[in-house]
């Protein structure tokens, strides 16, 4: 014990001066919105390694096949399933779901069929063109096909379960996410992960919840002297200085590598709406401009940064009675918005986190409010580190700990146009309309669902819709 304990003092005694002139180094870096340019240069020699290690893969698992087996077979890739059709989307060689529907069929929000133009019906045996004005209120089998055809994909995959689940990947990232005991397959792999676990646990990790304590009670101290002063101008000024310098130092305690596009769009005012896959969105978006935030009042650690961030800027927090109440969140948006110096505030439509793989249904209530809406899309690089958080199966700390424990969270922002409504637009065509631009800029598939679906069942309007349609059919109308 005496041995450890010294072993430990000599230890700090070793580290604490580079680390506290590394911390030092990171908020003057910070503070003038600057970067060495070590992060890319890291994530580079991270990409270039993942190549390696998918090499040695391939060479090993090719041995292995002939090593069993003299007779060639088709080559099929290891990353994908046998028995499905891959839907591939993004730049980062994901996969969306294991199967790609031609078209939406079964219980839908909108029931959206697509029929054929020219329809047949099967009449003695044979298909025959169906006579225009016939009306045939016999019922056949291939009335319900399409319906049993969605059901079967519905059990293999549906598309809300998928989207709750961890992004897959195509190739290893020497993380145990995608862990198929590849780090046992060559002498070599199993040198590089072991190297990488030691990096990541006994040098990241340390390093990076030790920029996180310093960050949060920075980004504290920082808030209070700013809300000290009076309002106006002036404080404005000092508070954007401020947020951006602690974001952007909190952004290094998960090695945050953050390209933005079409920066000529950043919202200045009105409301941002943005898809959302991670509670860090906020700081992703934080560390490019200062933005009101609207929310539940929460306590604890929570409740210390709400309270924090309140005292500098205008937010938005309501109690756990009022969160329901939509006239009350309506009437304290516009006021928010009708104040041309308030900082944009910034929303989260879809209600909950999304696996970095779609977009799900946005609540009307922001599109309600009037004003000019600035589309943002988020788009997460998994090979890295999956920066979704599953609410239901991990808890914040968990969560934390697998973020900093990652290789690092590298991400593309695009700004796009600001939207307003149409006259003749109702608000939900105006959320569908904003999800559509960001699902289509982000790479992202566009879903019709309700997020609240991964904590409720299906409502009964929507069974009631698709039992209605599908008696339409059997009636010929």
């Amino acid at each position: 014990m005496a041995l450890m304990v010294s072993f430990v003092s000599v230890a700090v005694s070793i580290l604490y001066t580079p680390f506290l002139l590394l911390i030092l180094c990171v908020i003057f870096l910070a503070s003038i919105g600057k970067s060495l340019g070590v992060r890319r240069l890291y994530v580079n020699i991270l990409l270039k390694l993942f190549e390696y290690g998918r090499q040695h893969i391939e060479v090993a698992k090719k041995l292995q096949r002939n090593d069993s087996s003299d007779e060639e077979e088709p080559p099929t890739p290891d990353d994908k399933p046998p028995s499905a059709i891959i839907k591939e989307n993004g730049v980062n060689g994901t996969k969306n779901s294991v199967i790609e529907r031609q078209e939406i069929l079964g219980p839908s929000p909108e029931l959206n069929y697509k029929r054929s133009k020219s329809q047949e019906r099967l009449q003695n045996g044979h298909l025959t063109p169906e006579v225009k004005g016939e009306r045939n209120l016999e019922f056949h089998l291939h009335h319900c096909m399409d319906l049993v055809k969605a059901g079967m994909e519905s059990i293999i995959e549906d598309q809300v379960t998928s989207v709750f689940e961890a992004e897959e990947l195509r190739s290893w990232n020497l993380l145990t996410r995608t862990n198929r005991q590849y780090e046992f397959l060559t002498w070599r792999l199993t040198i590089i992960w072991f190297m990488g676990f030691v990096v990541r646990y006994f040098f990241l990790l340390p390093l990076r919840i030790f920029i996180f304590i310093v960050g949060v009670w920075w980004l504290i101290v920082c808030t209070a002297c700013v809300g000290t002063l009076p309002d106006g101008p002036f404080k404005q000024r000092v508070n954007n200085a401020l947020s951006l310098m602690c974001f952007n130092f909190l952004s290094r305690c998960i090695s945050a590598v953050i390209t933005y596009h079409n920066s000529d769009y950043k919202p200045r005012n009105g409301i941002c709406v943005a898809n959302h896959t991670s509670p860090i969105d906020v700081l992703v978006l934080m560390c490019d401009s200062c933005y009101s935030l609207i929310g539940q009042r929460h306590d604890g650690f929570l409740g210390l940064l709400q309270r924090a961030l309140a005292r500098a800027s205008p937010h938005i927090w309501f109690e756990r009675s009022e969160v329901k109440d939509r006239h009350a969140v309506a009437r304290r948006l516009k006021e928010h918005i009708s104040v041309p110096d308030n900082p944009p505030i910034l929303i989260f439509p879809e209600g909950t986190c999304i696996n970095n793989t779609s977009v799900m249904q946005f609540k009307k209530g922001s599109f309600e409010v009037g004003g000019t809406i600035y589309p943002v899309a988020i788009k997460y690089d998994p090979r890295f580190g999956d920066a979704f958080w599953n609410s239901s199966r991990y808890g914040m700390l968990h969560y934390l700990l697998n973020m900093m424990s990652s290789w690092a969270i590298v991400c593309d922002v695009w700004y796009l146009p600001a939207m307003a409504r149409a006259p003749s637009e109702s608000a939900v065509e105006f959320a569908k309309r904003v999800k559509a631009a960001i699902a289509t800029r982000g790479g992202l598939v566009d879903l019709m669902w309700d997020g609240q679906l991964k904590r409720m069942k299906a409502k009964k309007e929507w069974r009631e819709l698709q039992q209605e349609e599908f008696s339409k059919r059997l009636k010929g109308e």
